[in-house]
């Protein structure tokens, strides 16, 4: 299951928070900052406890939502279900007894069966014979001759054909046999011609064509024939294997439903195992989402604390140090007043030279800034008096703990539910049990088993036979394409010695007894094409005649249906037949529809003769097992965002800072009077004017009064106006974070005050809305989980489990295997075997007459004896015509 990944918790400022570094010196420490706050002077922090708000927690692990950033005051915007609904895996239960569907094998001999098949098409015009059909299988005895020779008047004409080879060609060798015995037949020319080297080569060219179509011819005749025994035998056991594995699909498709069923254990892991997680993942979800807006509120509840107690501190700093300023300030006056007497004096006096430059600011000697003048800030301090009351750290840390605890909340909340949906889940189960126990088929498809185990029995005998027939005509086909290949090795070797003799031999009359074997060699193809031609034409015939109509009257009938339309027609099938009733279909389908039905993957339930309907679809309705799942999840309400960020003492003690009156004290009047000097003339100046003035005096006497009062101005300075000059930096300080403060101060606690009263009241709102997007997005990943479940349960059913696509699948791999793996080798076979048949004809002739070139040249005068063995030369007088 997919979750979203833990993010830490984000830092929680305020914009207020950082417009005040500036205006104050310590920076308020950040709620989840484990750094400890520096105080300013000798107060506490109140948040130097506030333990951090923030945990690293992640958000619901059903993938709905973000983390909101809304502002305050403002809703959080609606998240979005991202739903990661994972792809259930179920297990294949159904696999052992499936139908494979074959399909036709590409081959290099298609060319070859594409000509034989257009061949078949010429020699059998005629459709299929509906009513000679009808005839042989109702009444046998009302055929007539005359309509099947009609039917088959092609095939008849090829009957006649390979019966007038199979007399004539024997005769002819017969004749032949007799020629020769008179020596008038493939014997010697009588005369040499100029023109018997180009017929001697034109015979040689016929006769090597002749043989190499026969070659190409016996090599298909051979590959088909292997073809075919190697299609034949797995094709002859596929038939009882598949009848065995249609009544074994139907026998089992009880138990097969029941498997199927008992995979809704799949979802109902996967929707328990959510479970556990959900109330976790509600509780983090509402968490992310409203953290944001909690942690802001929070974050200027802690600002305006620490605004609170820093103000009150520079307040009382203020008050303090104005004090401590005007009390140094009376005391410095007589003190000064009485130096500055005894400094002008001393200056004026004739003796001191060069005094009078000095005498000026020494005249001066006056006090400066009079803290008594500005404003008062005891009415602030007496209205600040006992605050704050209230602990803001720990009513922060409540709220932050509070708000934290959450998830946990959730948990605990959610507990009820989650073990109602668990139980919930277990009468879905017996729910879904229902589909098996209310499946119809047992009763129904008996009679389907009956008869398929009735064909599959009858159909093994006649399998044995015909796979014993084949056998033989293996043993024939391989002989007789043996015995061409014979012929065609006397053809090649009888042409190689004759050219070879001929090559040797000086004169034509000349014997030559290589040329003569190879006139030899050649009339041995002969005798062996007439003695064996008429077998091979029987061969052909009846391999022909067999696999013609198979091609004619079953597999181009079957390819375009109209077997499938013969048998739908009524009463062209014998009752015994009627195969809408042995297989218990519905007496408003015939066999053309059911096979539609079943390729397009309807049910066996479907296409059966059921005595009240069924509708998987009805069964397979989600509603029907999610109702009161959804109805549960969609009832439970919780409020789990019910956090207090303010208690009321709190409260009064925000509203008694914003009403103290701090924003009202003239703190202008504090900077213009701190512009002032302690003192108007600078002491260490004057006291250094004075140093100098001691060292150019002639009298000892007024050098010794300068360095005296020189002395007296560095201890005033030093011991007086300095620590004045120090307590004015330090009122400095605070006058300068309370004039800042103070403009914003009254919108500022208004703002807080009104943030957080408007997340305390749109927390348990916003978490409501939150928990009910969640539990919907929970909802609807679970609903898919059942979703899944039952499409697979409809699709497994219709397609696998009881489907009635393995009975089209059977009828299809009939077809592949009868016409496309026997009949189309089966009908090359006896294509090329014919093929080299009826080219030993021409081939003959060829041998015949290119053998009397290979012997020598019968002359005129040549004496009586052998014709064929005349070992000596006698000259050619006159020629004779031949």
């Amino acid at each position: 299951m997919a979750t979203r990944p833990a993010s830490g918790t984000p830092n929680v400022t305020s914009a207020s928070a950082a417009a005040a570094l500036t205006s104050r010196g310590p920076r308020p420490r950040r709620l989840n900052d484990p750094r400890p706050r520096p105080r300013p002077g000798d107060h506490a922090s109140i948040l130097d406890t506030t333990p951090p708000v923030g945990q690293a927690l992640s958000g619901g692990v059903w993938g709905c939502g973000a983390a909101s950033r809304s502002k305050m005051g403002t809703t959080a915007p609606e998240p979005q279900c991202h739903l990661a609904s994972g792809v259930l895996r179920f297990t294949d239960t159904h696999a052992e007894i499936r139908v494979p569907a074959l399909h036709r094998v590409p081959s290099s001999l298609d060319p070859l069966y594409g000509l034989v098949r257009r061949c078949l098409d010429l020699i059998q015009q005629n459709p299929l014979p509906t009513e000679l059909l009808r005839a042989a299988l109702n009444n046998p005895s009302s055929v007539r001759t005359a309509q099947v020779v009609q039917y088959e008047l092609g095939y008849v004409v090829c009957a006649a054909v390979a019966l007038l080879f199979t007399v004539a060609v024997p005769v002819a060798g017969m004749c032949f046999c007799y020629c020769r015995s008179r020596r008038r037949c493939g014997g010697r020319l009588r005369a040499h011609r100029r023109s018997l080297g180009c017929r001697r080569h034109c015979l040689v060219t016929c006769l090597s064509l002749t043989s190499l179509i026969i070659l190409t011819s016996v090599i298909c005749a051979f590959v088909a024939s292997q073809r075919v025994k190697g299609q034949m035998e797995p094709g002859l056991r596929a038939v009882p294997a598949t009848l065995h594995t249609l009544r074994q699909h139907i026998a089992n498709v009880p138990q097969g439903v029941q498997m199927v069923v008992d995979q809704f254990e799949v979802p109902r892991q996967q929707i328990i195992s959510d479970l556990g997680g959900l109330s976790r993942s509600v509780g983090l979800s509402i968490h992310a989402q409203l953290k944001a807006m909690t942690y802001a509120a929070l974050a200027e509840l802690q600002d305006r604390a620490g605004d609170l107690q820093t103000s009150l501190h520079h307040l009382q700093i203020l008050d303090k140090t104005v004090r401590e300023l005007a009390a140094a300030r009376a005391e410095l006056e007589p003190v000064l007043r009485e130096q500055r007497r005894r400094t002008v004096a001393l200056l004026d006096d004739p003796r001191c030279t060069s005094c009078a430059s000095v005498l000026g600011r020494a005249q001066s000697l006056e006090l400066g800034a009079d803290y008594g003048k500005v404003p008062s800030v005891e009415k602030v301090l007496k209205a600040l008096a006992g605050l704050p009351r209230s602990d803001f750290a720990e009513m922060i840390r409540q709220g932050n703990g509070t708000f934290n605890s959450i998830p946990e909340l959730a948990v605990e909340r959610m507990a009820q539910l989650i073990q109602d949906l668990r139980d919930e889940m277990g009468r879905v189960t017996e729910k879904v049990q229902s589909i098996a126990d209310s499946f119809p088929l047992p009763e129904y498809t008996r009679p389907a088993s009956e008869a398929l185990g009735k064909a599959e029995e009858r159909s093994r005998p006649y399998l044995r036979e015909v796979e014993r027939f084949e056998h033989y005509r293996w043993i024939a086909g391989t002989v007789l394409c043996s015995i061409i290949l014979l012929i065609l090795a006397c053809n090649v070797t009888g042409m190689a010695l004759g050219t070879y003799g001929l090559s040797k031999r000086e004169d034509p009359s000349d014997y030559e007894c290589r040329g003569e074997a190879g006139a030899k060699f050649l009339l041995l193809g002969v005798g062996l094409a007439f003695l064996f031609s008429w077998l091979l034409i029987l061969l052909v015939f009846a391999t022909f005649l067999v696999g013609g109509n198979i091609q004619t009257l079953v597999c181009r009938n079957w390819v375009n249906q109209e077997i499938y339309k013969f048998i739908d027609t009524p009463g062209n099938l014998p009752p015994s037949m009627n195969l809408t009733r042995q297989l218990n279909l519905r007496r408003d389908s015939n066999l053309s529809a059911t096979y539609r039905e079943c390729k397009s993957g309807a049910g066996l339930w479907e296409v059966l003769q059921l005595d009240k309907s069924y509708d998987l679809d009805e069964h397979l309705k989600t509603p029907k097992y999610t109702a009161d799942f959804q109805k549960r999840l969609g009832d439970f309400t919780a409020r789990l965002g019910d956090v207090r960020l303010l208690r009321s003492e709190g409260r009064q003690d925000l509203e008694t800072f914003a009403r103290s009156g701090v924003d009202e004290v003239d703190y202008g009047r504090f900077q213009e009077e701190m512009k002032n000097p302690v003192v108007q003339t600078s002491l260490p100046a004057l006291a250094r004017s004075l140093e100098g003035l001691q060292k150019m005096q002639r009298n000892s006497t007024v050098a010794g009064r300068l360095a005296t009062e020189a002395r007296a101005l560095w201890q005033m300075q030093n011991s007086t106006v300095q620590w004045q000059e120090a307590l004015v930096a330090k009122l400095a300080e605070s006058v300068r974070f309370l004039s800042r403060l103070a403009p914003h101060l009254q919108e500022r606690v208004k703002t807080t005050l009104a943030t957080t009263a408007s997340v305390e009241a749109q927390l348990p709102v916003q978490a409501q809305q939150i928990l009910r997007q969640e539990i919907g997005c929970f909802t609807r990943k679970e609903l898919r989980y059942f979703a899944q479940y039952l499409n697979w349960v409809g699709q497994t059913l219709r397609e696998d489990v009881a489907s009635c696509q393995p009975l089209a699948t059977a009828l299809d791999n009939g077809r592949v295997i009868l016409c496309d793996r026997i009949t189309d080798p089966w009908n090359a076979f006896w294509f090329s075997l014919g093929c080299c048949t009826f080219f030993l004809i021409p081939n003959i002739i060829f041998a015949i007459r290119l053998s009397k070139h290979f012997r020598p040249i019968r002359n005129r005068l040549i004496s009586t004896g052998s014709e064929e063995t005349c070992p000596f030369h006698i000259p050619r007088v006159t020629a004779l015509k031949l």
